[in-house]
């Protein structure tokens, strides 16, 4: 269409064209037509006859109601998908989230650990451990008993006198016997 004229050659082919898409929106139904000449293009004529274009247009329009069907069917299961695919994403990003939070918490719970640790090592620094005294030696008060023992076997007059937060016998009883272990 130069210069906005149809020529001669291209308008048969431009009639041609309009007409069979005219004919392929009102059909709906896989058309069984043959070119002819199909080698050249703008010598293309379709073979149907007027007589066969009711029967056209009913097979086209079966085709396309299934194909629509078809679309629709897909579009739906896409849908579905879609709707799956979201459930499961908001479901990751939870898992992803706790995660996190699990990973935060043991990262704090072996911090804290750790300071367990260092406080229980300290607090040992200050204990003091007498081995070989007899069991039941020190009677009903263990506290009054290394008072007064301690400074008799070390010589020493400790000023104020000694105070201590615990005291006890360390390990279990001896099997058979209801008396303490012989650690102090």
């Amino acid at each position: 269409m130069p210069g906005g004229r149809l020529s001669h050659k291209n308008s048969g082919k431009l009639v041609r064209q309009l007409l069979f898409s005219e004919a392929l929106l009102q059909m709906k139904g896989p058309p069984l037509l043959r070119r002819r000449h199909s080698h050249l293009p703008h010598t293309t004529v379709w073979n149907v006859s007027s007589r066969k274009f009711p029967q056209l247009a009913i097979d086209w329009r079966g085709w396309i109601v299934q194909w629509f069907h078809g679309l629709r069917k897909r579009n739906m299961e896409i849908a579905s998908f879609q709707t799956r695919v979201l459930g499961l994403e908001q479901r990751v990003s939870t898992v992803e989230a706790h995660t996190s939070s699990f990973q935060d918490r043991d990262q704090e719970l072996r911090c804290l650990r750790s300071k367990l640790t260092d406080l229980e090592d300290r607090s040992r620094k200050d204990n003091v451990h007498f081995l070989g005294f007899p069991e039941d030696i020190e009677g009903e008060d263990l506290h009054g008993f290394l008072r007064d023992m301690l400074p008799r076997l070390t010589g020493i007059t400790f000023e104020p006198p000694l105070d201590f937060q615990r005291a006890h016998r360390l390990g279990p009883r001896r099997p058979g016997t209801d008396t303490h272990p012989d650690q102090l």
